[in-house]
């Protein structure tokens, strides 16, 4: 499975899934950004990183996800982290996140880095040791779905998918959450194909209704406004890109004050 990809699509779109996962509320991640942040003068790129909104007194958190075995994992990942910190003028403090499937690929040469190694600092998640307390948390059991065996992996899902539509009642919420279960599964069976795993799910008759429909109208607009940063890199101005995606330019204006905040923080 493409685990790392699942999970930065996962904590992309549903941040507070993350926020659950170091046990933090899932509030916390209406103040952070989770990016892919680059240090231009070293040419190396830390694909997951959530960065505090205009926030100076909440950490910034560096996330690994890791399926395979690493003796070298803590070595790189203290490398990344320290690097990006010296050539960044953010004066946030920070936390590593680490994510295993199990603790027995947790193998990484830890005797330089103990003092590094206490939950404050870093946290590392099992996730087949992770337990939904009190009612179900739809974020977490989907993470675990990652790690679901392949006999009881599509009958998981089907139960997931029956409480999202039951507690989930904001359309475009709902439909990206489908759509991560079926992209879970489809990882899971490669050689299935996407009309088979919907069938399997039980989703091709839903995405034919009005609903879900409505929600992918919903979901383009969403897509036309992750294209502004884009058009800014080109030279285009408020007002062109607003003609030219056919958005109101007050939208435009606010993610082009919003990106041009988070080049200014980026390291060069």
């Amino acid at each position: 499975m493409k685990t790392d990809s699942i999970f930065y699509q996962l904590f992309q779109s549903f941040p507070s899934i993350f926020f659950e996962l170091i046990d933090q509320p899932v509030t916390t991640a209406n103040t952070y950004q989770f990016a892919s942040v680059e240090v231009k003068q070293l040419a190396f790129r830390i694909d997951g990183v959530f960065l505090p909104n205009n926030d100076t007194s909440r950490p910034i958190y560096f996330v690994e996800v890791q399926f395979q075995p690493d003796r070298k994992l803590y070595s790189r990942f203290f490398t990344e982290i320290f690097l990006y910190l010296d050539k960044t003028e953010l004066p946030n403090n920070w936390q590593g996140v680490i994510v295993y499937p199990s603790k027995n690929l947790d193998i990484g040469e830890t005797a330089r880095y103990i003092e590094l190694l206490i939950p404050q600092r870093v946290k590392r998640v099992y996730l087949d040791e992770l337990n939904s307390t009190g009612e179900q948390s739809l974020g977490i059991e989907t993470v675990k779905l990652v790690i679901e065996p392949e006999t009881t992996a599509v009958t998981k899902a089907k139960e997931l998918i029956a409480i999202a539509k039951q507690r989930v009642t904001d359309t475009i919420t709902q439909r990206d959450i489908l759509q991560l279960i079926e992209t879970i599964i489809i990882y899971k069976f490669p050689k299935a194909s996407r009309e088979e795993i919907q069938q399997m799910l039980g989703l091709g008759d839903l995405k034919q209704t009005k609903v879900y429909q409505e929600g992918k109208e919903e979901g383009r607009l969403e897509g036309r406004l992750e294209g502004i940063p884009f058009m800014l890199s080109l030279g285009a101005t408020v007002e062109q890109i607003a003609e030219a995606l056919s958005l109101d330019i007050e939208q435009v204006r606010q993610i082009a004050q919003s990106h041009q905040y988070h080049q200014n923080q980026a390291p060069q």
